[in-house]
C-alpha cells in the first residue's frame, strides 16, 4: 500500500520532536482561557460586586423578571417587596440589576 504520510516525515528528517507536537495543545488551551474562562471569571466579579453594593430601598430585577425593592438585606437573600405588603425572599444570586 502507498502511503504519503511516512515519506512526508522521512522526507522532513524525521518525527517531530515532543515539543513540537505539544505547541497546538498548548495553544488550545491558551485560547480556551483567554476565550471563555477569564470572561466568564471577569463577569462573575462584576456581579459579586454588583450585588455587594444593593442595599435598603433600592429597585431590582430578578433573573425571572420580578420587579421589586429591597426591604431588607440578609446575608444570604434579599426582602424584595413586589407590591403593597407582599414580600418574598430572594437569593442574592438572583438579582441581575436595578430597575
Amino acid at each position: 500500500m502507498f502511503s504519503l504520510v511516512p515519506n512526508a516525515y522521512a522526507a522532513a528528517g524525521g518525527q517531530p520532536g515532543m515539543i513540537a507536537q505539544l505547541i497546538p495543545l498548548i495553544l488550545i488551551v491558551v485560547v480556551f482561557y483567554l476565550f471563555l474562562i477569564l470572561p466568564q471569571q471577569r463577569q462573575r466579579k462584576k456581579h459579586r460586586e454588583f450585588i455587594e453594593s444593593l442595599r435598603k430601598g433600592d429597585k431590582v430585577i430578578t433573573s425571572s423578571g420580578i420587579y421589586g425593592t429591597i426591604v431588607k438585606v440578609n446575608e444570604r437573600d434579599f426582602v424584595i417587596e413586589i407590591a403593597d405588603g407582599v414580600q418574598i425572599r430572594i437569593l442574592k444570586d438572583n438579582i441581575i440589576s436595578r430597575a
